[in-house]
């Protein structure tokens, strides 16, 4: 049966870091995948790793080949791989629980060819977020002009942040060229986009990439070859935009796709020593304790049922560029029932009055939510009602999606038969807690 995503991962020499890498692929919550390994002659102990993991998964093939670099491998892999999309890794990198089912839903929900998300740097114990791209579904020359803003950046040139469509790979026979060793990646990302009609931009941060590679200056390439190289490069990225664009946007754009060759003669994408923005690893993502959530009692039962919407909830917050907190109350004033008055709000929202007060002027001022006063009398308290703008109409779609993946996991392995006993029993408990509290 064919897979829905094949998973590239070349591998040389990783020993230290290759289990990180795999075991963070066979964590993922979307399962319907296979892994294809390419050992390229490692000397270490990658090999045997390799084989491990392949006869204790089915779906994971280890092969094995002389060494010939990357380009080499992943051609390999993508001439026995058989999903409808393709996924890349780096062997010394991984990825977030969430990170090939947040890809296949935004390929497959906004109809794209290609999704490119954010992704973490990692240097030592230092992580920040980097991304680009605010918009959502783009056009190939909407996708272009953004990418020729940032010529040299990791973000468009690598593979490893972005899911392809395997026939556009195949129906024009793509492959990394093993000749090239600098900037192979973007050559590759160049073609595959010339071919590619629909862009997404995946606000989300679902790879960790570790600043360890060497770069082109610090490696074994004579200096003719070097420039050799980078001029061929610039001279199919000129093509490329002349391709794309029309002639007038060209010429209104050459000078800034002049520029690619300076910031990449300089590998301009090498991120600083002391990241900007950046926190402790392990800091950028809740993390939960196993034995505070393995605990017995009513406050424990409340307590993981909470965490694990927040850990829905934390997606959509990410994507959108909101704090969790403010997802989570955003996510209240999507199912309040009836207008309630500022106490009642925070109350059903879990936050201090002050807090609710700043997190709304704060949905206000970005245009999400129009708040209406409504009063039954004279006397009566001051109520609310919320009314969503239109621009709140994609964060709105992600809050729902995290409320399905909240109750997806939750019932996860109930039969239809235990759903129905257990809702008319929710029904009851409801019934018992508001008798006792209206």
């Amino acid at each position: 049966m064919q897979p829905i995503v094949s998973i590239i991962v070349p591998v040389y020499n990783t020993e230290s870091t290759l289990r990180r890498c795999v075991d963070s692929i066979l964590e993922q919550e979307f399962t319907d995948f296979e892994l294809l390994l390419v050992d390229d002659g490692s000397r270490d102990d990658s090999g045997p790793i390799c084989d491990e993991y392949a006869a204790r998964d089915s779906r994971i093939q280890a092969i094995h080949k002389e060494n010939g670099g990357v380009s080499s491998a992943r051609n390999l892999a993508l001439d026995r791989a058989r999903g409808v999309y393709l996924q890349f890794l780096d062997s010394d990198d991984w990825i977030t629980p969430d990170a090939t089912i947040s890809l296949v839903r935004a390929a497959e929900n906004r109809q794209c060819d290609l999704v490119i998300s954010d992704f973490y740097r990692v240097v030592g114990e230092r992580v920040s977020r980097k991304g680009d791209i605010d918009d959502a579904v783009l056009s190939r020359e909407e996708y272009a002009t953004h990418m020729m803003e940032n010529p040299a950046d990791f973000y468009y040139g690598v593979l490893w942040n972005k899911l392809y469509r395997r026939d556009i790979v195949e129906t024009h026979h793509l492959r990394m060229d093993p000749e090239i060793s600098w900037c192979e990646d973007f050559m590759f990302n160049l073609e595959y986009i010339r071919h590619a009609q629909r862009f997404y931009a995946l606000q989300v941060p679902i790879y960790y990439y570790v600043k360890t590679k060497g770069s082109l200056a610090t490696s074994n390439i004579s200096i003719s070859r070097t420039i050799k190289m980078k001029l061929m490069v610039f001279e199919y990225y000129q093509r490329f935009f002349k391709s794309v664009l029309d002639e007038e946007e060209y010429e209104k754009s050459r000078l800034k796709v002049y520029r690619f060759l300076v910031d990449a003669a300089g590998d301009g994408v090498v991120p600083p020593a002391v990241l900007p923005n950046s926190q402790r690893l392990g800091s950028e993502r809740m993390r939960i304790a196993p034995d505070i959530l393995a605990g017995d009692g009513v406050l424990s039962d409340t307590f993981r049922d909470r965490k694990l919407l927040d850990y829905y909830l934390e997606t959509a917050a990410l994507k959108n560029g909101l704090s969790l907190d403010d997802a989570r109350l955003l996510l209240a004033l999507e199912q309040l029932s009836a207008p309630c008055t500022r106490r009642e709000l925070a109350d059903f929202a879990g936050v201090s009055r002050g807090g609710l007060t700043l997190a709304l002027q704060r949905f206000t001022g970005k245009g999400l939510i129009r708040i209406e006063e409504v009063r039954q009398s004279s006397h009566a308290p001051k109520r609310l009602s919320f009314v969503f703008l239109p621009e709140a109409c994609g964060l709105l779609d992600d809050l729902r999606t995290a409320q399905e993946q909240y109750r997806s996991a939750r019932y996860a392995g109930l039969s239809q038969e235990d759903l129905a006993q257990y809702r008319a029993l929710a029904g009851r408990i409801r019934e018992n807690i508001q008798s006792v509290l209206q």
